[in-house]
């Protein structure tokens, strides 16, 4: 029986889904000091920077045909690797929740019921999503993603076009460095799971460049929506703006169908990285279970502002995805026969702390890919050095 393998079309589908987020486009409204011009350039720049990595980390997948967890053993070990995938286990917890807390809020705000209902709603779905299954959620992507473009359309028509408002001034609470790093934080959340759906494409490479292009246009189109709001509406609530412009049930279907897709890839890739931390687990199930903790989580506890756990992730990952690219493409090594490979521990532990340093230096690049290109130099070097002894 020859393996079911995703296509082109399907891939564009699940990382169309992952760009129409709630969180994006409320990250987006952070934006809004620096001014549509300099927001906009911000935006554009970060998501080249973060789209890049995710197509470097999705190749790696693709052609071993491993998942992202399963990749990191390339670079860190059997039992090295471990670390990344309880890390990426927690922040995809942590992302859930996030996810659902923001939904659920936003759907109360277009229809009262109480956020816990919305929560309920929402994690039901996404346990549906993940019982159907990656590979065979074609038809019923086509459909939501058809609704969510269409209604996304109108909410751009309603902000950029009917609004009417000139838009607030430009001030100096936002650098633009940091408008680059938060735009950048958002793809690089990806890293650690691009591989999980990249491994199952009939065509990895081409698959990893649809999905690394369509999210990065999305994302972009997301944070836009979002600055935009902001900027001409002076709403930074994004229900709100939907009652403002009459989207009632169709501004309720963005909310719950956006959640519900971008979501859904946060506990499954939750539950394949477990898999890699023990083995008998079913990723499947795992992924049930971390969105029910996902689904409480969002109904107990407030998580209005992320853009702390955004740096987190990447000064997490921005470092393990540098030494693995610098692994895979540079050195061309492979260290799953080992146990754990120390010398990178080590290089990604300077690489954490470098982004920790560099967050406080303003660079109109932001601190991502600086940070990435120490971790990849001193990755080359420390091979070179090892290798001369």
């Amino acid at each position: 029986m020859t393996e079911k393998r995703t296509s082109l079309w399907e891939n564009g589908l699940i990382w169309f889904g992952a760009g129409v987020s709630i969180a994006e486009i409320l990250t987006g409204t952070y934006l809004a000091p620096l001014g549509f011009g300099k927001g906009l350039a911000a935006i554009v720049l970060g998501h080249l920077i973060g789209c890049l990595m995710l197509f470097f980390a999705g190749v790696i997948g693709g052609k071993v045909r491993k998942s992202a967890m399963e990749t990191v053993k390339m670079s860190f070990g059997q039992k090295g690797s471990l670390l990344f995938a309880f890390l990426n286990v927690l922040q995809l917890v942590g992302w859930t929740a996030i996810m659902i807390y923001d939904g659920a809020l936003a759907a109360d705000g277009v229809l009262s019921a109480g956020r816990w209902v919305w929560c309920l709603v929402i994690g039901v779905l996404i346990v549906l999503w993940i019982v159907i299954g990656i590979t065979n959620l074609g038809k019923v992507n086509v459909i939501a993603m058809s609704a969510l473009f269409v209604l996304t359309l109108i909410l751009s028509k309603v902000i950029f076009l009917d609004s009417g408002a000139v838009g607030m001034a430009a001030d100096e609470s936002m650098t633009f460095g940091a408008a680059v790093e938060l735009s950048v934080a958002m793809p690089l959340s990806w890293l650690p799971l691009i591989s999980d759906y990249t491994r199952e494409a009939k065509a990895p490479v081409k698959a990893t460049a649809i999905s690394a292009v369509v999210y990065g246009v999305v994302s972009c189109w997301m944070y836009v929506i979002g600055m935009g709001a902001a900027i001409y509406t002076g709403e930074y609530d994004i229900a709100q703006i939907m009652l403002k412009s009459g989207l009632g049930i169709a501004g309720l279907l963005i909310i719950i169908f956006s959640t519900v897709t971008t979501t859904f890839l946060d506990a499954y890739s939750a539950g394949i990285s477990s898999e890699s931390i023990v083995r008998k687990w079913n990723g499947k199930h795992v992924a049930i279970v971390v969105t029910v903790i996902g689904t409480v989580a969002a109904m107990v506890y407030p998580m209005d502002n992320i853009t702390d756990f955004l740096y987190l992730i990447g000064s997490v990952f921005a470092p393990m995805i540098a030494i693995q690219i610098a692994d895979f493409f540079l050195l061309k090594r492979d260290a799953s026969s080992q146990n754990v490979q120390l010398t990178n521990l080590i290089v990604w532990l300077i690489g954490f702390i470098v982004y920790r340093m560099l967050m406080h230096v303003d660079m109109p690049v932001g601190n991502t890919l600086p940070d990435m290109a120490i971790t990849m130099l001193v990755c080359v070097l420390a091979a070179k050095v090892g290798k001369e002894r």
